[in-house]
């Protein structure tokens, strides 16, 4: 029997695991280099994904696609697959809100295709074990089985509509997320009233967690430039169940001011409080 075949969009630093999933699962998975820049193609290259050259030959392709792309492309993404006659199966897989999913799925169903909420889970990486995919909806079942139980991926089946897993991430990445982003401005603040180093020594004595904040500061840097999006999508999800989304609105203005870090293989402490205390200046000029 022919491997099903299987759409990604785009093989990027957490689509790569998805792909990773996929493929362990014995799936053919396809994907699309036009448009796409030299690291994505070296991404796809190193993982063996088979190249359809375009959306529309992918969509003709692949009766199942899953996309995986910053949360701001994901509508635009969806109409593009939709717009190429798409009537198959398709998996959402971005960090957007549940409204946004709920919206986008009656448009999906609406053209006559299939439609699946799912969340990514956990930091990007091809160990086993360390990342959950979670999905809802009518088809949740269908698509959790094509991820196999042995990839980087961990497939879990959520009881429920579309939209809920979204909101699950919604929930988690709220957390996680905006508690890094204040990481960030706590250092920064610290900076500028010179207590920096006298806040470190204080985070060593009381609270070893705090220990490498600094080290963790930098990890998240690197990956602002994806986050500030997210953090809009779970400020809006928090004011749609009545809770301040102002927590998370400020996180996206963190993030936005070091969203320039993008794609440094290490960054430095001192270059994330400049690049801060600079979004601040910019933000609130004199």
């Amino acid at each position: 029997m022919a491997a099903p075949r299987v759409g990604l969009l785009h093989p990027g630093e957490m689509g790569s695991a998805a792909a990773a999933t996929l493929l362990k699962a014995g799936n053919d998975v396809f994907w699309v280099s036009e448009g796409r820049s030299e690291r994505t193609r070296r991404r796809a290259g190193e993982l063996g994904l088979k190249d359809a050259g375009s959306l529309g030959n992918l969509c003709a392709e692949c009766p199942v696609i899953v996309s995986v792309c910053p949360p701001e492309f994901a509508d635009n993404l969806a109409d593009a697959v939709l717009a190429c006659g798409f009537r198959g199966l398709l998996i959402d897989a971005n960090a957007i809100s549940p409204e946004r999913v709920e919206r986008m799925a009656k448009r999906v169903t609406a053209a006559g295709a299939r439609f699946v909420d799912a969340a990514i889970i956990g930091l990007a990486t091809r160990e086993p074990g360390r990342v959950w995919i979670y999905f809802s909806g009518e088809h949740a079942s269908e698509a959790a089985a094509l991820f196999g139980d042995a990839g980087p991926l961990q497939p879990e089946v959520i009881d429920g509509p579309a939209g809920k897993a979204s909101a699950l991430k919604m929930c988690y990445a709220g957390y996680n997320k905006g508690a890094a982003a204040l990481l960030c401005a706590t250092l920064a603040a610290a900076e500028q009233l010179g207590v920096r180093d006298l806040l470190a020594q204080q985070w060593s004595r009381s609270d070893r967690e705090m220990a490498g904040a600094e080290k963790k500061a930098g990890r998240v840097a690197v990956k602002a430039w994806r986050f500030a999006a997210e953090m809009r999508e779970i400020a809006a999800t928090y004011r749609e169940t009545g809770v301040t989304p102002g927590f998370h609105r400020a996180a996206e203005e963190v993030y936005a001011a070091l969203a320039g870090l993008k794609d440094a293989d290490e960054i430095d402490v001192d270059e994330i409080l400049s690049a801060l205390a600079k979004g601040q200046a910019e933000a609130c000029p004199t």
